[in-house]
């Protein structure tokens, strides 16, 4: 072993050990073996920002955008709705939402897949008495195992075709896992509609701070436009519409106020409705419904024609000069430049149009402005800002043209008109150009811990295969399977990977485990293919712990688990996708060549 291989060893193991640690954040341990490899001279100085220009940061980055924007658009829940009425327990509804999330991880990223179908998800549990702990294990479980059927659906596959890139000179194409993954989400979908049964099913989801912010009932007032086209339009309709979330308080017509009409009554075009929910409950409802804002449809005051509407949360202090007075009284669009948008009080039920309810002290108000008009009118009204969050109230969403763009960037990824990192960059700005999605919250798609960790750890995980370390750690292997059937080899590297990515982030496993792997079958003679696709399976299915993957992370706390839930479902599932995934890989990727 020489000098530098033995400085490139104690910096990727010194890298492993504080990942396993946990003292520091996953970015910050990463930026420091970098800057640590830059010292040792391990990593070359011009390759030391070589990550962050790399396709796979582009391509990874792009696609969180692409799947944010689809998400908003709405057009999953849409083509749902039929079917939901029809989901009564658990038994019907583990396979369809487990299914829905497999299938959408295959064309987006599959967090941003599990992201978009959990609030529908836990609507469902909540209006059918399910525990949300029979669907969410599952629902992420079909995620991870969803993302190994094409390039995108999972950052290990984006990676691994990189190292193929510098292995053999050509990547991988973005259907090429698509043998391997479909058989695998196959099979993995089959086990989770039964085997939910293992999981617990009377917890209750931890409750947090944004947990108690977003299921603060709000009062908005919504009107039927003109052009109203509902078929249905009685006041029962619309509650059904509600799901039992949203309560009609007042229907306003010609300056009239009928406080808790009856629900024979129709709804005119023109007609205002006083409304009542939770902010996602209300969104949902203003888009089925076709309703739009009362006030929303007025222009706000901006100051450049680049500047972006903005909605807020913000609550009446103290001494605020709202207290005692209504949105009309002081006028807030025309001296402010803001539309009050909603209202929330507890322990209180008005049925005030909106414009005259009188504000009093600790009500949280939406209101509606310019970013740059916001700030000052916040101070000057005395409204303290809550914590920045994504509170939609029925604002236009594009459902079609996120959809086709999505399909357009695929299909010129499967034709090979386009590589994978242009395509979906071309995607993620057409998602923009299109109103899907504003920059402000494409900026928040993007997840900048993650793409730290990736761009700064692909020249650290280089100066393995660059040191000649690689070859070092796969000779070894190469002797220990020496004589032994080629499988076993393919197998051991899939479970080295399936340990290693619940510790080190199934970014830094495959950055670390691949190049050991296309080695060790150059040394055996045997063709790198299969075992960079194993180490692509098993980084991608981290079933055992919540912290390996962000898609386990997010399910924990509203599935109220705990760490040793998840071994109860997944220690089975990775069994059978070790057992079954090894001689699938062989027999579609053959390990003579």
């Amino acid at each position: 072993m020489t000098l530098q291989q033995a400085l490139a060893f104690g910096l990727v193991g010194a890298t492993i050990v504080a990942f396993i640690w946990g003292r520091w954040r996953y970015d910050v341990i990463a930026l420091s073996a970098l800057g640590l490899g830059l010292v040792l001279g391990v990593v070359p100085a011009e390759d030391a920002f070589s990550g962050f220009a790399n396709d796979v940061t582009v391509i990874i980055a792009c696609a969180l955008v692409v799947s944010a924007a689809f998400a908003r658009s709405g057009i999953v829940e849409a083509a749902l709705r039929p079917l939901l009425p029809r989901l009564t327990s658990a038994r019907t509804q583990v396979p369809l939402f487990a299914g829905v999330v497999a299938l959408l991880s295959m064309v987006t990223k599959n967090v941003g897949a599990l992201a978009l179908m959990m609030p529908i998800a836990l609507q469902t549990a909540r209006r059918t008495n399910v525990s949300p702990s029979c669907l969410l294990m599952p629902m992420a479980f079909a995620s991870l195992i969803g993302g190994t059927v094409t390039m995108v659906g999972t950052s290990p596959n984006i990676l691994v075709s990189e190292v193929r890139q510098q292995v053999l000179g050509e990547p991988f194409q973005m259907y090429d896992y698509a043998p391997v993954g479909l058989a695998l989400t196959a099979l993995g979908l089959v086990f989770l509609a039964f085997a939910y049964r293992l999981l617990p099913t009377t917890r209750t989801a931890t409750e947090t701070l944004d947990t108690a912010i977003e299921t603060a009932p709000y009062v908005t007032q919504v009107s039927a436009p003109e052009d109203w086209t509902l078929e249905k339009r009685a006041v029962r309709n619309l509650q059904a519409l509600g799901q039992g979330e949203v309560r009609i308080l007042a229907l306003i017509r010609d300056g009239e106020r009928r406080a808790q009409p009856h629900p024979n009554v129709r709804v005119r075009p023109g007609d205002k409705l006083l409304v009542e929910g939770e902010h996602q409950a209300l969104d949902t409802f203003i888009t089925r419904a076709k309703l739009k804002h009362s006030r929303a449809d007025r222009p706000v005051a901006t100051e450049e024609p680049t500047e972006e509407t903005r909605v807020v949360e913000a609550i009446v202090g103290s001494d605020s000069m709202l207290i005692g007075r209504s949105a009309k009284q002081e006028d807030l669009y025309g001296q402010h430049g803001v539309n009050l948008l909603a209202v929330s009080r507890s322990g209180y039920r008005t049925t005030v149009e909106l414009k005259g309810m009188r504000l009093r002290a600790g009500d949280v108000v939406v209101l509606q402005g310019g970013e740059r008009t916001l700030p000052g009118a916040l101070k000057t009204l005395g409204l303290l800002p809550l914590a920045e969050r994504d509170v939609r109230l029925g604002g236009i969403r594009r459902r079609v043209a996120p959809a086709l763009i999505l399909l357009t960037a695929m299909v010129l990824v499967a034709v090979q008109a386009a590589p994978v990192a242009i395509a979906f960059f071309a995607a993620a700005v057409a998602m923009v150009l299109v109103g899907a999605i504003r920059m402000r919250e494409a900026y928040s798609a993007l997840d900048g811990p993650v793409l730290v960790l990736i761009a700064a750890l692909i020249p650290v995980s280089d100066a393995i295969r660059a040191t000649g370390g690689a070859e070092l750690i796969a000779s070894a292997l190469a002797q220990a399977f020496e004589g032994r059937p080629p499988i076993l080899a393919l197998g051991a590297v899939m479970a080295v990977s399936m340990a290693a990515t619940p510790f080190l982030n199934n970014a830094a496993t495959v950055l670390i485990v691949a190049p050991v792997g296309a080695a060790l079958a150059r040394l055996l003679g045997l063709h790198p293919d299969p075992f960079l696709m194993a180490v692509a399976v098993g980084a991608a299915c981290d079933f055992l712990t919540p912290i390996g993957h962000q898609c386990n992370t997010l399910v924990m706390a509203p599935g109220g688990y705990r760490f040793a839930d998840y071994p109860r479902l997944g220690a089975p599932l990775t069994a059978l996708v070790l057992l079954v995934g090894t001689p699938l890989i062989a027999a579609v990727w053959p390990l003579q060549g």
